[in-house]
Parts: C-alpha cells; sequence; structure tokens
C-alpha cells in the first residue's frame, strides 16, 4: 500500500497537469490552507498526534497530507498560533509547549521537554529576491531545516531564521534573533544573537562568555 502511494505522489509531481490538479483539489485559489474536508477527512488519519497531547481550538492548522505534522505525547499548542507543513515537515517532541501566537512554518523539528514563549517565528522557509524583475513573493522557494534541540526554552517575540540549529538544553533570551547555529548549553541574546554564556561541564556552574554582560 506504501508503494502504491509513494508511486501515484511521483506520478502527480511529475506530471505538471496532474500537479496542478491536485494542488486545486487540496488548496483553494489564492490561499495557503488546505480545504475543509482535507482537513476532516485526510489529515487526521495521515498526520501522527501523541497521547494526551493538546491542540487548541483557536490554533490556525494549515497542515497538508503530502508533508508530515507530528505532535508528541503530552505536548500543547496553544491559542492564536500558526503551524504550516506547506514547504517542509513540522515534528513536534514529547511534553513540548508552543506558546500564544507562535507562527511555524516547516520545515522545522523541535525535540521533547521544549518551551516556546509567546509570539515566537520559527520559519524554515525564505523567498529569493536575487530577480528584481518578479516579485520576492513569486520567486523560488528557499527551504532551510530549523532544529530545536531537547530541552530549550525560547523567550517571547524572538525569531528563529531558517537553517539554524539550537543545541540542547539552551536559553534564547527574549526578543532575540537568531541567525547562526547556538551550542548546546548555552544562553543567547540579541539580535542577531550571540551566545553569553556556556555551561562548564568540570565546575557545574554556568559562566560568562561576553565579558560586558551584567
Amino acid at each position: 500500500m506504501l508503494s502504491l502511494e509513494m508511486s501515484l505522489t511521483s506520478k502527480i509531481k511529475s506530471n505538471p497537469l496532474l500537479k496542478k490538479m491536485a494542488h486545486w483539489l487540496l488548496i483553494p485559489s489564492g490561499e495557503h490552507r488546505p480545504r475543509l474536508w482535507v482537513r476532516l477527512f485526510i489529515n487526521p488519519f495521515k498526520h501522527k498526534r501523541g497521547r494526551k497531547s493538546i491542540i487548541r481550538s483557536r490554533t490556525r492548522l494549515d497542515v497538508f497530507p503530502f508533508s508530515q505534522f507530528v505532535l508528541g505525547d503530552g505536548s500543547v499548542i496553544e491559542d492564536f498560533g500558526t503551524i504550516n507543513n506547506g514547504v517542509g515537515e513540522v515534528i513536534i517532541g514529547h511534553r513540548t509547549i508552543i506558546g500564544l501566537g507562535n507562527t511555524i512554518i516547516g520545515p522545522v523539528v523541535i525535540g521533547d521537554d521544549v518551551m516556546l514563549a509567546q509570539n515566537i517565528v520559527l520559519s524554515g522557509m525564505n523567498h529569493g529576491y536575487q530577480d528584481v524583475t518578479i516579485p520576492p513573493s513569486r520567486q523560488k522557494e528557499i527551504r532551510k531545516l530549523i532544529t530545536i534541540g531537547d530541552a530549550v526554552w525560547i523567550g517571547a517575540n524572538s525569531v528563529i531564521t531558517a537553517g539554524v540549529t539550537v543545541g540542547k538544553h539552551s536559553v534564547i533570551g527574549a526578543g532575540s534573533v537568531v541567525t547562526k547555529d547556538i551550542p548546546p548549553f548555552s544562553v543567547a541574546i540579541g539580535n542577531p544573537a550571540k551566545v553569553i554564556k556556556q555551561y562548564d561541564e568540570l565546575s557545574g556552574t554556568w559562566k560568562k562568555i561576553d565579558k560586558s554582560y551584567k
């Protein structure tokens, strides 16, 4: 059955007319969210939701059957957020909290026991802009995976840009814009975010990296 599904998907992707028809059946013209019948009759069987996971009723769940959406056991997506896997998978681990008003656009992988505060943006997608004869909105999509390690805490109003990895048990200060990888067991703040503290395993303490920080 799986091989048949993969063969059909491959056939549709390789035929421009079939691809256009499939796109119209799944997504209303001019919109970026699935049709009601897809949300009701396909997504519940296609995507994986763990035991005791919660998606609040006022979350905008723009997830499509052609890309993965996984929510782990005991994880919560709070109200007023948007989850979109249209251009890449969104995988959320166990016991993770996605706070009020978060926007997550795949490809994004979030680990276990992660805390995302309010109004955070994680977007693994960008648009090209190099061709000045075409608006950026119509230029090629650029997809780079965002990876958030286990036990990470991201403060309110932060932005994690495409391609970034935030290592295990790191903390991102509120209002930060993370444009480069953050090593595990680090504290990073600012725009662009920089590491100001790291955990020292020998002493068992968090030590300042940036001496100017108080």
